[in-house]
């Protein structure tokens, strides 16, 4: 597994993280089976993954709680990222979406994030988090200014309680504010070989603040993973009902990639999943893009994983994007 450094906080992580979303077991993903998710945390640090990202939004603590009692005792195997700034929690904020019976709302201001802080930190049994990302930026029906967020997490980090700071789903004008206000290490951002639009605007950014680009989704919910046909049954759940590409005629086009890229995959002596993971984390300024891919099952990390160790050929990097352009 390679291995990056994470902006400028010193902080080294594998290339390739495990993201705990679906862990949280909602309605997004539908059930699952915790014990199989630690299994699959402690599976993951076995094949060299040491970046594990969590939120308290995922099953509404539930997949912070799951993730602490993997970190049980190991705690010091991982690079931990969580979030905050989205609540269900507490009334004020901006209204975000209702899920589960509760009313998501966003709300970064400093007050919220330090009483938030403190219980992810009893949810995830430890008293530090390495990475820590403000979840969803401030709306304009609840303002509250970057600097004032960054103030906050600034004196989280000072008091030991977070190591780095990352932001997530953010504009570029949002991007430029962070930077302005303090050390930015991280942004995190939904990002795939068939939606490339946060890459297209933020990868310069990224370069020339020395701020790490982290790709969320980028098999896309599994449609790139090679996996998936049309004749597959899948559980959709409401993440992946808001995917185009579940759709049977987009299921088609992404059949015939995997085809065209069979002679890639037997190149780099690797499966569709890999393939994908390793032109993703081929992107950016230099190739410089952390990849976290969801994983909830020992089979799946075993695919994720090793698509850390796949380094693709800069001619076949352009071929790929070419091939991607053409559908999307």
């Amino acid at each position: 597994m390679r291995i990056m450094k994470i902006g400028k906080s010193g902080i080294d992580a594998s290339v390739v993280g495990i993201g705990a979303w679906a862990i949280g077991g909602d309605s997004m993903w539908g059930a699952s089976d915790d014990a199989e998710s630690v299994r699959t945390i402690h599976r993951a640090r076995e094949l060299g993954v040491t970046l594990l990202d969590t939120a308290p939004a995922y099953g509404l603590g539930h997949s912070e709680e799951v993730v602490g009692k993997a970190l049980a005792g190991r705690r010091g195997e991982y690079v931990l990222s969580t979030k905050c700034g989205l609540r269900w929690d507490v009334h004020e904020g901006a209204f975000r979406q209702e899920r589960d019976g509760a009313r998501l709302v966003i709300n970064t201001r400093p007050e919220r994030i330090a009483e938030e802080i403190e219980i992810s930190l009893r949810r995830l049994r430890t008293d530090y988090i390495d990475i820590y990302i403000v979840h969803w930026q401030e709306q304009p029906e609840f303002p509250t200014p970057i600097a004032d967020t960054m103030g906050c997490l600034t004196r989280l980090k000072e008091q030991g309680k977070i190591r780095a700071i990352g932001a997530s789903n953010l504009s570029d004008a949002q991007f430029l504010e962070y930077v302005q206000a303090g050390q930015l290490d991280l942004i995190q951002e939904k990002y795939s070989m068939l939606d490339r639009g946060a890459g297209d605007r933020l990868f310069g950014l990224c370069g020339q603040y020395g701020v790490t680009f982290q790709a969320y989704s980028p098999l896309e919910r599994g449609i790139l993973s090679g996996r998936i046909t049309d004749r597959s049954q899948v559980y959709m759940g409401t993440a992946r009902s808001q995917v185009k590409w579940f759709a049977p005629e987009n299921l088609a086009k992404i059949a015939a990639l995997s085809g065209k890229w069979a002679p890639l995959c037997k190149k780099y002596g690797c499966t569709m999943t890999r393939l994908v993971i390793g032109w993703t984390a081929a992107q950016g300024d230099g190739g410089s893009v952390s990849v976290l891919c969801g994983a909830r099952k020992a089979y799946q990390i075993e695919d994720n994983a090793r698509g850390g160790d796949v380094v693709i050929d800069t001619a076949d990097v352009a071929a790929m994007r070419k091939d991607v352009e053409a559908i999307a």
